[in-house]
Parts: C-alpha cells; structure tokens; sequence
C-alpha cells in the first residue's frame, strides 16, 4: 500500500509561498516552497482543516493582481 492510501498515518498541513495548502506525511520532510502550520494529524482531520481555512483558492499573486485591478484609479 503507497502511503497516500494509509489512512492512519499522521499528516503535516503544509503551505507554499502562494498560500496554496496541501498535506505531507509527518515522517517525510517537508519539501522546499512549503511550510508547516502547526496542523498535524490524521488525513480526514488535517483535511477537514484545509476545508475551513482554504476559503479562496486562488493563488495570492492572483489574489494581489485581482485586488489591485479592482482598486479606483484616482
């Protein structure tokens, strides 16, 4: 069984530069770009918990171009 199946392994919630969030295996390191959150456990809970935070999906450089495009030119 690949230990994406495993359902009792415990997972780091990770998050990368864009604040894009993913989980990783807590016995692997975490890979370069991404960082923990201070979330571990297992896969459903550390989902769950990506589910409540990761309330836009869009990248932050696209959420910082968006909201600028939207700003008044004065």
């Amino acid at each position: 069984m690949a230990w994406e199946e495993d359902e009792s392994l415990i997972y780091n919630v990770v998050v990368n530069h864009e604040e894009q969030y993913s989980i990783w295996p807590e016995y692997k390191q975490v890979p370069n770009g991404w960082r923990t959150v201070g979330k571990t456990g297992l896969k459903a809970d550390c989902l769950a918990y990506i589910k409540e935070v990761w309330t836009d999906m869009r990248p932050l450089s696209l959420r910082k171009q968006m909201d600028g495009e939207a700003a008044p030119k004065v």
